[in-house]
């Protein structure tokens, strides 16, 4: 058995069910366990002004470390660049797709987007692209769960709002959207790839490389 740490958003259980059902096809049993983080804890302020790094990390990390889970389930943007000695990205899957879409409530490309029109993200790094590309839409802070975010559009609260392409894929949802222009937007480091953590040298460590997927780790 094997006990799989994760954040509690839909998305994040999601991905966490996809490593499960990875492992099931070997032979792994697992047990899914959620793990509150204190980027979840806090939805009132924009990503940016909350202390420290690894806010989606820090708490999950500290459970591998006491041995209460045997591996953490990522997205991998959100893994600081600095890791604990003992913890190692054991695997890295396939990547889904890097890139980021738009979404609106009349399907309106970027492009053709009123003067004004309101997007919401929570990224400053797709803030700083768009206002680039278009310095007369109004872009405002958006926080939530990928649920949250379309049901703020849904209401009419943003014209827009700017996600990863992948979190749809994951979640199996069908819903139109404008694929950004790579070259404009260039997507966050490792965005549409999920990493497995465990201890070093662990047995856990060793039972996940059959999961990892070497290009994507290599371009990752």
């Amino acid at each position: 058995m094997i006990v799989i740490g994760t954040r509690g958003s839909m998305l994040a259980r999601m991905q966490a069910e996809i490593v499960s059902k990875q492992l099931h096809k070997v032979g792994i049993d697992t047990e899914i366990r959620i793990i509150k983080t204190h980027g979840d804890s806090v939805t009132n302020l924009p990503l940016h002004e909350l202390s420290g790094v690894g806010v989606f990390v820090r708490e999950i990390d500290e459970h591998s470390l006491a041995g209460d889970i045997d591996i953490a389930v990522h997205s991998m943007k959100d893994i600081p660049t600095i890791r604990p000695e003992q913890l190692v990205t054991a695997a890295v899957m396939k990547r889904d797709s890097p890139h980021d879409i738009l979404i609106t409530n009349d399907n309106t490309p970027l492009e053709e987007m009123p003067a004004g029109a309101v997007i919401g993200t929570s990224s400053m790094r797709r803030r700083a692209q768009l206002n680039r590309f278009r310095d007369d839409l109004d872009i405002v802070d958006l926080r939530g769960n990928i649920n949250t975010r379309l049901r703020k559009l849904r209401d009419r609260v943003y014209d827009g709002i700017l996600l990863a392409e992948a979190g749809l894929t994951r979640m199996g949802w069908d819903l139109e959207f404008e694929r950004l222009d790579i070259d404009r937007f260039i997507p966050s480091a490792n965005q549409g790839t999920i990493a497995i953590v465990a201890l070093r040298d662990s047995e856990a460590a060793d039972i996940v490389c059959a999961l990892n997927h070497p290009q994507t780790r290599i371009e990752t």
